[in-house]
């Protein structure tokens, strides 16, 4: 009987801590700048094309992606199909271009270390090499 409630205890103990995982975005850099920490407010102006003080190119994963749906409603405030009505009249107009995409939280970590002044979103159990710096977390 106190094994069976052990190992109920211990799966309900991994299945928050997966949950949390995944609830929780990081905003991940390529910068020299280590201390670098910004606001969600600087953080939705760099992924939504607006006004920053900082030069960073934005990475963005597919919309089937959760991460991504995490990152749009918790972060930038607004749901995909919003996200896609705003980037399909940026482009109409010519004003402003959506973040490039990559297919997977390993592609955004790839890239991310191999381009300085880049940013994506990655879920808090993804493994972050220690050259790329989180900017800004959202739990």
């Amino acid at each position: 009987m106190q094994t069976s409630i052990c190992s109920i205890i211990l799966m309900f103990s991994i299945f928050c801590n997966v949950c949390y995982a995944r609830e929780t975005i990081l905003i991940v850099a390529n910068i020299d700048d280590k201390a670098m920490k910004l606001t969600r407010q600087e953080v939705r102006n760099i992924f939504m094309g607006g006004t920053s003080p900082y030069e960073l190119t934005a990475i963005a994963l597919p919309p089937e992606n959760l991460t991504r749906v995490l990152f749009n409603t918790r972060v930038v405030g607004l749901t995909e199909s919003r996200i896609q009505s705003y980037w399909a009249q940026m482009k109409f107009s010519g004003r402003k271009r959506p973040p490039r995409e990559l297919n997977s939280e390993q592609l955004v970590i790839s890239f991310l270390e191999d381009n300085q002044g880049s940013v994506g979103y990655l879920p808090a159990d993804a493994e972050i090499p220690s050259d790329l710096t989180v900017i800004f977390e959202m739990k």
